[in-house]
């Protein structure tokens, strides 16, 4: 296989003044093919190679190319097919030179010189700089610990190096992750109250460990101590945005039965609802209060506690504009509030619970949807004629019919049975309406 470079209208000026255009190339375009070494073209790619990196059986290839094949699930060489017994690819300085060499040569017909490749970040060096954090944590240093943070963050302006960072290669001597070590150092810096003297470098952390996400599990261990916390939770009730944005984010990882031991974690997170910082913190709040209500060991009481701060009204209100995640989050939380009595007669007396509520089904998906039989079920009984009757004038019993034909899970089909079977007794007390509309969002099975 021969492969060219080519280009047009190369060197035209410099023959036209040197009268070396031939009479059939007058007036028209010269061609100049100019062919790559097969040995400076990747095996992978075929492609003239930019960053060359040999691997462990001797065989050299474009780094990126080499890099896709092996995030691709790949451990064999592409030329050899031997196992690979690391995957380190170590640069090839005597091959990029002799292409940038050749590239120089042959610039008169428009090729340009490959620049001369960053050195990528090494597992080493992140191994180093995480141990260096973890010895400036055991000396107090928040000085040391906020410059070494500060490297990470600057690193992580790459993709590349970000992604060295995030994976498992990225060890301490101690053997923990560098998000484990950013954890242990937050935590570090949080106990007692003197993380309020350590602003700036646990916003630093903050900063990195938000790019960071999903974290490892001791990582997750370490932001769950009653100190990290308790100071993420004083994060979220700040004034900084950005802090109160990447505490929203970090806050979603930690446990639950933790989390729930904080005071005024309620308050918080109901402040960051009630003031949104932007979508993706608003979900990430309504995401750890769901936990919290769904799945907390005092989940009653945390759920009295959301109750009494009108969180209800919030979530009404993000149901009537919010995107599917938002209106997933928002409904799944009204049913955990229906759970408790408080709950249930706070979200009775809301006049908008009801026409909101219907409404959304069909239109969001059919976790919100069972969501939204769940809640009904949870507030529907023989003694509320009054709201009965306004649920059918609404449509509610269409579309619980349509929601069996349609399919739905176990749970969600005998709810919305018992539903139907207590709504039809007020059908012909109700003003007809027409609801067909309702029904456009519906995505037909044929």
């Amino acid at each position: 296989m021969v492969l060219s470079w080519t280009r047009r209208n190369v060197f035209r000026r410099a023959k036209k003044e040197k009268g070396q255009i031939q009479g059939g190339s007058r007036g028209g375009e010269l061609e100049v093919e100019v062919v790559i070494p097969n040995h400076f073209r990747c095996p992978v790619s075929l492609e003239l190679m930019t960053d060359p990196v040999t691997l462990s059986t001797g065989i050299t290839y474009d780094r990126v190319s080499i890099e896709k094949w092996i995030e691709g699930g790949n451990k064999t060489c592409p030329v050899t097919n031997q196992v690979l017994t690391n995957f380190d690819n170590i640069p090839n300085h005597a091959i990029r030179r002799m292409i940038q060499d050749w590239c120089v040569e042959n610039s008169s017909y428009g090729i340009e010189r490959i620049p001369t490749p960053r050195i990528p970040l090494s597992s080493y060096e992140v191994s180093q700089t995480c141990t260096r954090i973890l010895s400036a944590c055991r000396r107090g240093d928040d000085k040391k610990c906020q410059e070494l943070v500060g490297k990470i963050k600057d690193w992580g302006r790459d993709e590349r190096n970000r992604k060295c960072i995030i994976g498992n290669r990225a060890r301490t001597d101690a053997g923990n992750g560098a998000d484990a070590v950013l954890g242990h150092a937050f935590d570090c810096f949080s106990s007692g109250d003197s993380f309020h003297t350590h602003v700036v470098v646990l916003e630093e952390i903050l900063e990195v460990l938000t790019w960071m996400i999903p974290l490892g599990e001791e990582g997750v261990s370490k932001l769950s101590s009653k100190a990290s916390l308790n100071c993420l939770v004083w994060f979220l009730e700040g004034k900084d945005l950005a802090s109160r944005q990447s505490a929203a984010l970090l806050l979603r990882q930690v446990y639950v039965q933790e989390l729930a031991r904080v005071g005024k974690v309620a308050e918080a997170l109901v402040k960051m609802i009630r003031e949104p910082t932007g979508s993706a913190s608003t979900k990430a709040c309504l995401a750890t209060i769901f936990n919290l209500v769904s799945s907390a060991e005092n989940k009653g009481e945390i759920t009295q506690r959301f109750v009494e701060l009108d969180l209800v009204s919030l979530l009404l209100e993000a149901i009537v504009d919010g995107d599917k995640g938002v209106c997933e989050k928002a409904l799944g939380i009204l049913d955990c509030v229906c759970d408790i009595q408080k709950g249930k007669e706070v979200v009775k007396n809301n006049a908008l619970t009801l026409p909101l509520v219907v409404k959304k089904l069909f239109r969001v998906s059919p976790l919100a949807s069972s969501f939204v039989v769940s809640i009904l079920k949870k507030n529907f009984d023989k003694k509320e004629e009054g709201a009965l009757i306004e649920a059918v004038q609404l449509g509610t019993f269409q579309k619980l019919l349509v929601l069996l034909q349609v399919g739905c899970d176990d749970t969600t089909k005998e709810n919305a049975t018992e539903l139907l079977k207590l709504l039809n007794g007020y059908r012909n007390k109700a003003t007809c309406t027409d609801s067909s509309s309702d029904f456009k969002y519906l995505k037909k099975s044929f």
